[in-house]
């Protein structure tokens, strides 16, 4: 395992992802930030961290027969190994929100960005992208934001939890082209935030509506029942509220 360390950067992915322009880095290779001014979450938003008391860092991972109509099987890996983690850490109520977000209590702790890179129907690398909160205390404007601190009460060295997560993460990683997806998809969705209960939702055109999450499809969208159909969503299409 390679490790990059920065003091400052914009954004572990893009730097990875600049760094795959000159060379390809070893499998494996990680990019850590001591500090991240410009990090990236889902839907284009942004991902806020504080010096000293986060950890944002970017993992590089080659496949060598990994299809590209799997590729969703990474994203529960990573979540699930991520989730994992905390519960090692002694994380309570910890559930994944649909696709990758960690929450404790209904509070979110963790970022997953998980970029892939295809070539014909195989996928070649991804770069994935955490940002956890660990020891801050304060959200400013996040009312659905919290730490491992503030869950648990307890003070963490960041090192610790960084060789932990991981290595966690790799180890999924790992046998991602060895486990059947089947059995991915029920362990990810053992753990999937709301599954099973009345949630409120809002389509792309700004309209809530009442559902209940049966779980995903193979290609990661939500499957949801709602008071007509059954219907599956991608992420552009859906947000759920609670």
């Amino acid at each position: 395992m390679k490790i990059i360390k920065l003091n400052a950067i914009d954004s572990t992915n893009t730097y990875l992802k600049n760094l795959l322009k000159i060379e390809y880095p070893a499998d494996g290779t990680i990019v850590l930030a001591n500090e991240q001014l410009a990090g990236r979450g889902q839907r284009n938003s942004s991902w806020i961290s504080k010096k000293g008391e986060s950890l944002t860092f970017s993992i590089f991972k080659k496949y060598d027969n990994l299809l590209a109509e799997e590729q969703f099987a990474i994203s529960m890996a990573v979540a699930l190994a991520v989730k994992e983690a905390l519960t090692f850490f002694g994380l309570e109520d910890c559930h994944i929100k649909w696709p990758n977000d960690i929450l404790s209590a209904n509070r979110k702790l963790c970022g997953i960005l998980i970029e892939n890179v295809l070539e014909k129907n195989r996928i070649k690398h991804s770069v994935i992208g955490i940002g956890l909160n660990v020891n801050e205390t304060e959200f400013d404007n996040l009312p659905q934001a919290s730490s491992l601190y503030r869950q648990t009460g307890i003070k963490y060295n960041l090192d610790e939890v960084f060789t932990s997560l991981s290595n966690a993460i790799f180890e999924k990683l790992k046998s991602v082209e060895k486990v059947p997806f089947e059995s991915l998809k029920e362990a990810y969705e053992s753990h999937l935030f709301r599954k099973g209960k009345i949630s409120v939702f809002e389509n792309s055109a700004g309209n809530r509506f009442n559902g209940i999450i049966n779980g995903v499809s193979n290609s990661g969208e939500l499957i949801v029942q709602t008071e007509s159909a059954t219907k599956k969503f991608t992420l552009k299409e859906i947000k759920l509220f609670y």
